[in-house]
């Protein structure tokens, strides 16, 4: 997803907690009352935007005849993640009701259909809208059928999900933990344990987001969830509970989620009554960091924590739970298991008895990958973080090995606050761990897929130019005819007329050497293109394909600049003639409606055009992002990214396990391809965030006055 696209959404979640908030202010409820009832309308609206769409897919295939046409039951919306929601349920027809009904009522009906329908979500959908004012219900409804939210996918779902949540446990509603898991981080511990069979546990589980993310994952792969994983999880709050069956749910999951502390309590059985620990098959966690008040009396004796008690204080308590979270995770891995899931990145270097349960750990042999994540990939935290990876079968030349990868200069840039990694930044990262186990064919295929995707781009530039340039001739042509028509009209300002006159003179010059580099660029990429229409999955050719691009790549940056520069000439031109236009005797030559038309669509055929050199660009800095750190295509250390450390190196430094101890300082990198344009975009958003959290504060203030009395 575009940086442009994280911004739309923000915007749409400002908007959408502000008319919600402005309802629940109406209502003289509290946020606690009000949270629930919010979400279930959130949940209602995905829910239907992904029964609609599996709808489609099953018609599509039923006309293609990859489906037999049939009445349509549960197993065929399962199958394509979503619910096969009751008529009563569905958020259109909801809107549709008669002026009058009552929406409480129709909001209750609709949630005792569903849960009847789907017995994992018994008892877990909010049923108290009966409370609300009709008309409050009707634009808390309408809040969230903008056109945007009803073709809206589950990422951005999911974060409309964490924004409410951050929100409502600001305002009270929750304490403040995580329950949502920042999708790109997920997606990160997936993408080295690869949960895609058997037992998938979170004993954090929060609103269910790492279950979610492990069944894109088995999807992705060709299978379909619920028959390859059986998911369990454990949350203490039953509200999050609550949300997390919502969560499973919308996306055709199921999952046996228990209420219970995990520091004390161990509650599920397997379904043949065997325990839960020791035999998971992938354990997955965003536990609550730095937990200070856990009873060491009642937890010195669990079987879940072999490397016993990292540390008790005066009081009788574990000084921090961080650790009694790692060994739970560890523990309860299979002979064959895998574990990942997010920490603070003080535990990884933590002393005293830390250090010894995480020296015991490391001599296991189980430690496979540490990844460190810079701060602000959080809502409500703005530290940096740490990813663990436990893999209990690794083989006999790895076992003495873990890889440090810090991932702190990986980042894409969201908002002001938020940082995230592209999915090639995802990717890319995965690639190395594929490296470090041995998979070269894996890389391979990685940066295969990037040329091949660089082909598809490459076509598809000579096309956009070509839009640009129709639009740049049609642009040029009355702006040339009035330059003619008015050339014997000594009565116009001759400064203005000069200065036209240069300006379309400019315009010439820059356009005669744009067509010129524009056919040696197109002809260039032409060569390309047939280099990667066949697999290129050798090393060797993938660098030889690479170096065919690279002067491309400049070309498409000097690109660019022509576009950008051409537009402007044209745009000068436009208004130098306007001004020019305004005395009477040069009006009737100049159409101020029609050429500010052909202005705007050369400035979209501009951008089009930009947009597609710049993503054959990003496609090739891809490619040289992986080729420059591994040319051989082969594991090696990378000073400032990653290194495979053995245990005698881990055991010199204090056993500490934090990669930046080991990988070293990167050399600062020379962005050519900075975007200055990009940068006033996020300098404008920054301000604009800052002017709104002025105004919120002042509010805040004014209303702590009025309070005071004063």
């Amino acid at each position: 997803m575009t940086a442009n696209a994280f911004q739309n959404i923000t915007q749409i979640e400002t908007s959408l907690w502000e008319a919600a908030d402005q309802l629940r202010a109406n209502s003289n409820l509290t946020a606690t009352e009000y949270s629930l009832p919010v979400l279930g309308v959130i949940f209602l609206r995905h829910a239907t935007n992904r029964y609609r769409s599996a709808l489609q897919a099953i018609e599509a295939d039923q006309a293609a005849g990859a489906m037999p046409k049939r009445p349509l039951g549960k197993a065929d919306f399962i199958k394509r993640r979503a619910l096969m929601l009751p008529e009563a349920a569905r958020y259109d027809v909801l809107m549709d009701l008669p002026s009058g009904a009552s929406l409480g009522g129709a909001l209750v009906a609709a949630m005792n259909a569903i849960e009847a329908d789907f017995p994992p979500l018994q008892g877990s959908l909010p049923k108290d809208y009966d409370r609300f004012d009709n008309k409050l219900l009707e634009n808390l409804l309408r809040c969230f059928d903008s056109q945007a939210l009803r073709t809206a996918t589950g990422d951005v779902f999911g974060r409309i999900y964490e924004y409410f949540l951050m929100k409502f446990a600001m305002q009270g509603a929750q304490d403040n933990g995580e329950f949502f898991t920042p999708p790109s981080l997920v997606q990160t511990l997936v993408n080295v344990i690869e949960p895609d069979h058997g037992v998938v546990t979170d004993l954090a589980c929060g609103s269910g987001g790492m279950f979610v993310q492990s069944s894109h994952f088995i999807e992705q792969e060709g299978f379909e969830t619920m028959k390859r994983v059986t998911f369990y999880g454990q949350e203490k709050t039953p509200t999050t509970i609550r949300l997390a069956k919502m969560n499973l749910a919308v996306h055709g999951l199921e999952g046996d989620i228990q209420e219970a502390n995990t520091f004390y309590e161990d509650k599920h059985r397997l379904q043949d009554g065997r325990p839960l620990w020791g035999n998971v098959d992938f354990m997955m966690a965003n536990p609550p960091f730095n937990v200070d008040k856990v009873d060491a009396e009642s937890i010195k004796t669990d079987r879940r924590l072999p490397f016993g008690l990292p540390g008790v204080n005066k009081d009788k308590h574990v000084s921090n739970g961080n650790y009694l979270w790692i060994s739970y995770f560890h523990s309860y891995l299979s002979p064959t298991g895998r574990a990942g899931f997010v920490m603070s990145s003080q535990a990884s270097s933590a002393g005293h008895g830390e250090k010894e349960v995480r020296r015991k750990l490391v001599e296991t042999g189980d430690v496979d990958v540490m990844i460190a994540i810079r701060s602000n990939f959080f809502y409500t935290r703005t530290v940096p973080c740490e990813l663990w990876h436990f893999d209990r079968s690794k083989p006999a030349e790895r076992k003495d090995q873990v890889l440090m990868l810090d991932a702190r200069n990986v980042y894409r840039k969201v908002t002001r606050k938020i940082y995230d990694f592209s999915p090639e930044q995802q990717a890319n990262l995965a690639a190395i761990v594929w490296l470090y186990r041995g998979q070269q064919d894996r890389f391979l295929g990685l940066v295969h897929s990037y040329l091949t995707r660089l082909g598809k781009e490459a076509a598809a530039i000579d096309a956009a130019l070509t839009t640009f340039d129709v639009t740049l001739t049609a642009c040029h042509t009355p702006l040339a005819a009035f330059v003619d028509s008015v050339k014997d009209i000594t009565a116009l300002s001759k400064d203005k007329r000069n200065g036209l006159n240069d300006a379309m003179a400019e315009w010439a010059g820059a356009a005669t050497a744009y067509t010129a580099d524009r056919a040696t660029f197109v002809t260039g990429l032409a060569v390309f293109c047939k280099t990667v229409a066949k697999p290129v999955l050798i090393n060797k050719d993938q660098h030889a394909a690479r170096q065919i691009f690279a002067p491309l790549g400049e070309s498409a940056r000097g690109m660019v600049k022509q576009l950008d520069l051409l537009y402007k000439l044209a745009a000068r031109a436009a208004q130098l003639t306007q001004e020019l236009a305004t005395q009477d005797e040069a009006a009737e030559f100049y159409d101020r409606r029609a050429i500010g038309k052909l202005v705007r669509l050369l400035d979209e055929a501009r951008k089009s055009a930009v947009e597609q050199l710049k993503d054959c660009v990003y496609l090739q800095r891809q490619i040289v992002w992986l080729q420059e750190r591994f040319p051989n295509a082969e594991m090696q250390d990378v000073l400032g990214l990653c290194k495979a450390v053995t245990r005698a190196e881990i055991e010199a430094a204090d056993w500490s396990l934090t990669p930046g101890r080991f990988v070293g300082v990167a050399p600062v990198e020379v962005d050519a391809d900075f975007d200055f344009e990009q940068t006033l975009r996020d300098l404008h958003l920054e301000l604009a965030d800052l002017n709104r959290e002025s105004g919120e504060l002042a509010a805040k203030i004014q209303t702590n006055f009025e309070e005071l009395g004063i």
